[in-house]
């Protein structure tokens, strides 16, 4: 098991809420950004750094990841890729995206763009707040107790 972080855009919060879990279990940990990201001096936490482009440390993730993985991403059709590749994804927020509910994601996803490009919509996500910092804590604690035991 090895957790994947699709790192650009992840909030440091979440970063350090997987290095401290980490610290404690000792389970393998890469982080995937066009740029350098900090991680601590462990042995068992790399950082791997993609040329620029669009959605290239993506395809670093999808290539790399295996069944029995987590990726953490805010990227929808990132996890929908993984899940049709046996691998599970979880978002930021704390949803846990599973086949179950990856079609429906991807499917408010591409109205939403459309909407901000017709411009009905402007803006983002919410901030990410206390709120999110702690569902994504309670949901990522929940998947390595049932996959690590």
């Amino acid at each position: 098991m090895k957790i994947w972080i699709d790192a650009d855009a992840c909030p440091r919060d979440v970063k350090d809420i997987v290095f401290k879990r980490s610290a404690k279990q000792r389970f393998p940990v890469t982080l995937v950004a066009n740029k350098l990201q900090p991680t601590p001096k462990w042995r068992w936490i790399t950082a791997v750094q993609v040329a620029h482009g669009l959605d290239v440390a993506d395809e670093h993730i999808v290539q790399h990841a295996q069944p029995g993985d987590l990726v953490i991403t805010q990227d929808v059709p990132l996890a929908a890729e993984l899940i049709d590749k046996g691998v599970a994804a979880l978002s930021v927020r704390g949803e846990l995206w599973t086949e179950a509910n990856i079609g429906e994601r991807l499917s408010v996803r591409d109205m939403m763009t459309e909407a901000r490009a017709m411009g009905m919509v402007t803006g983002g996500p919410p901030p990410f707040d206390a709120k999110a910092k702690q569902s994504f804590a309670n949901a990522f604690d929940r998947w390595l107790t049932k996959h690590r035991g």
